[in-house]
C-alpha cells in the first residue's frame, strides 16, 4: 500500500536492544507485563547524551519494530470481538512502526542501559530514549473506553 506524504526526513538508530526474544511470537504483548531483563546498548558516539540519566528511575525508550506489516489499517486486539484502526491500539503493525515503552533502569555502565520492561526482539533499532517524567508523563484522568482496554491493561 502506498501512503501519501507532504514530507520526507531520516531517522537515525542510535543503538539496538537485546531482550532475548527472537520472533514477534515470543515477546510479551505489552512492556508492562514483561519483568524480563533487557539490554539497552547505545552506538559508543552517543555516550555522553547518557550523562544525569542516573537521576532517573524510569526510562521512556522510543524503537522502530523493523519486522512489522506497515499496511495494516485496522487491527483485533486480543479480547476485543472486533478491529479497530490502527492509530486507536497499541499494534506493532502500522504505516510507522514505532514502538513506545516506559521501562525501570536497573544499571547504567558506559553506553549499556540494562532495564526490564521491554517487548520486542533481539537486535530491534533504537530511536531514542527520554528519561520518564511522573509529573509530565502520568495523567490521572486519562482513560480509553473500549470494549477491550481494561482487560488488554491488566494482562488478563
Amino acid at each position: 500500500m502506498n501512503f501519501p506524504s507532504s514530507s520526507s526526513f531520516s531517522l537515525y538508530t542510535i543503538g539496538n536492544i537485546w531482550t532475548g526474544f527472537e520472533t514477534p511470537k515470543e515477546c510479551p504483548r505489552n512492556s508492562r507485563f514483561n519483568e524480563k531483563e533487557s539490554l539497552i546498548e547505545l552506538d559508543a558516539a552517543y555516550d555522553e547524551e547518557l550523562v544525569g540519566l542516573s537521576a532517573a528511575s524510569h526510562l521512556v525508550v522510543l524503537y522502530w519494530l523493523d519486522q512489522a506489516n506497515r499496511s495494516v489499517l485496522q487491527s483485533r486486539p486480543p479480547h476485543a470481538d472486533k478491529s479497530y484502526g490502527v492509530f486507536s491500539i497499541r499494534s506493532p503493525h502500522r504505516p510507522n512502526p514505532i514502538a513506545i515503552s516506559t521501562v525501570k533502569i536497573l544499571e547504567i555502565e558506559g553506553s549499556r542501559i540494562r532495564v526490564s520492561g521491554l517487548d520486542c526482539i533481539d537486535g530491534t533499532p533504537l530511536l531514542d530514549l527520554k528519561p520518564y517524567v511522573p509529573r509530565i508523563d502520568s495523567i490521572e484522568e486519562a482513560k480509553l473506553d473500549l470494549d477491550w482496554s481494561e482487560q488488554h491493561m491488566t494482562g488478563t
